[in-house]
């Protein structure tokens, strides 16, 4: 039993030193991260050794002899004190550098520059100051599918806040940022490991850290607090430029002034740019499964202009195996930009909402068990969620649905770099066994 004790406590320092698990390459400022951790490695593996050694020495030691009886000590104060002397110097060898570390993290150099980062469920988002270097004031009450950042339009130095909708988000490299933390609903945390950085985001108050990106190059972001159901699909991206880059990727951001001046639809023009697009979709965007043309009409006006915007840039449409999909890449792109997108949304929108006929035979109330799932982001009536990215499914077409249920399956969508929300849905999408449990969903989706 001694020698068992003894082989496994050396074994798995061996295996702590020898494996190939060990931190990815450090990407920023933060190398006392890395010392404070391989620190608390060194003290609680002596710890660990030092225990397993007493065990092996005690199983040896005090064995069952025939004859010997134990030595009953209650008290021993010389052992006491040492016990406590060592277990004090082992605990301030554990939290003293971490603590010096953490005064350094929450010590922002004067002057730094800030970047926000946006938590709500389930994806990031960020705003920049503009020219005049201060963020504008929030209040959740004002999000809105016009306004997802809640920013006050009152407050005029909120007018030039650049902001980024999309999970990824651009720095330059070899410059210290200031990263301010707001979360919209519920706990998150913004953690990017390469940058031996996180930092909880908590709702009704702004946390913060800096950090000074060491490296360029593409690394993920996580939420690492349990967020809800999607939790796990909860990702972005932090890509570290060279300054030319990053400034450039900065000027194609647009400022919240921008955002609000930006013109509605044109009903009239967007007719005349629909024109085609009812050959297949229908004169009332109805839909024509014969053509593989899903309805149009009822779904939300943002999610329709996102999707014509990724089949336009390649991020949807471009796997080989999504013939119909490569199909819309050609349509899309006769909408020459996002004015004439908006107009034809616009368009879609005027038109009368006539529920799409159901196809599918299943078994609604094991659809209804599944379906508990995805109500976390469409709703639980399948009216869809602007906040979630999720589209509306009430009343839409079933057979479209479940083709691009099974496209998510089987890697066909989702799978761009770009299309965060569309990997969310690959995750998601593998939660329904086969095709059966498909159908059971569309049915219960089709009650709705």
């Amino acid at each position: 039993m001694a020698f068992a004790v003894i082989v496994l406590a050396v074994g798995t320092v061996l295996f702590h030193f020898l494996s190939p698990w060990w931190f990815t390459p450090i990407a920023s400022n933060w190398q006392m991260m890395d010392q404070t951790v391989n620190l608390t490695f060194w003290v609680t593996g002596a710890v660990f050794l030092a225990v397993n050694f007493f065990m092996a020495y005690a199983i040896i030691r005090y064995r069952h002899r025939k004859g010997v009886t134990a030595l009953y000590e209650p008290e021993n104060n010389k052992l006491e004190w040492w016990l406590t002397i060592l277990t004090t110097v082992g605990i301030a060898a554990l939290l003293a550098p971490g603590l010096l570390v953490w005064a350094k993290f929450v010590t922002v150099p004067p002057g730094t520059p800030e970047v926000e980062v946006v938590g709500q469920q389930w994806n990031f988002s960020y705003r920049f100051p503009g020219k005049d270097g201060a963020l504008g004031t929030t209040n959740i009450r004002l999000a809105s599918p016009e306004n997802p950042f809640a920013i006050d339009p009152n407050d005029a130095k909120g007018q030039d806040d650049v902001l980024v909708t999309s999970p990824e988000l651009h720095l330059p490299v070899g410059k210290p940022v200031k990263v301010l933390l707001r979360a919209k609903d519920v706990l998150h945390q913004f953690a990017v490991p390469p940058f031996r950085v996180k930092m909880d985001m908590v709702p009704g108050m702004v946390t913060y850290f800096w950090l000074v990106p060491s490296r360029v190059g593409a690394f993920d972001a996580l939420c690492e607090q349990l967020c809800g159901t999607a939790h796990f699909t909860m990702r972005g991206r932090v890509v570290v430029d060279e300054e030319k880059d990053f400034q450039t990727w900065l000027a194609a951001q647009p400022t919240y002034a921008q955002t609000r001046a930006a013109v509605a639809g044109d009903v009239e023009a967007g007719k005349a740019s629909y024109a085609v697009c009812s050959t297949c979709h229908g004169a009332q965007a109805e839909g024509n499964p014969q053509l593989n043309a899903p309805k149009l009409s009822g779904q939300a006006g943002w999610y329709l202009a996102q999707q014509l915007q990724y089949f336009k840039q390649g991020i949807r449409g471009g796997n080989s195996k999504d013939a119909i999909g490569s199909q819309m890449v050609a349509m899309a792109a006769m909408l020459p930009d996002t004015a004439a997108i908006k107009n034809v949304v616009a368009y879609i929108n005027s038109l009368p909402d006539t529920p799409a006929q159901a196809t599918l035979s299943g078994d609604a109330s094991k659809g209804s068990r599944h379906y508990e799932t995805c109500a976390n982001c469409h709703g639980g009536k399948g009216q869809g969620v602007w906040s979630t990215n999720a589209p509306r499914l009430a009343h839409m077409s079933d057979w479209y649905m479940k083709r691009q249920l099974q496209n998510f399956r089987q890697g066909i969508r989702g799978a761009h770099p770009q299309d965060f929300t569309g990997a969310q849905m690959a995750a998601m999408a593998k939660w329904l066994a086969d095709d059966q449990a498909i159908d059971d969903v569309l049915k219960h989706i089709d009650s709705l």
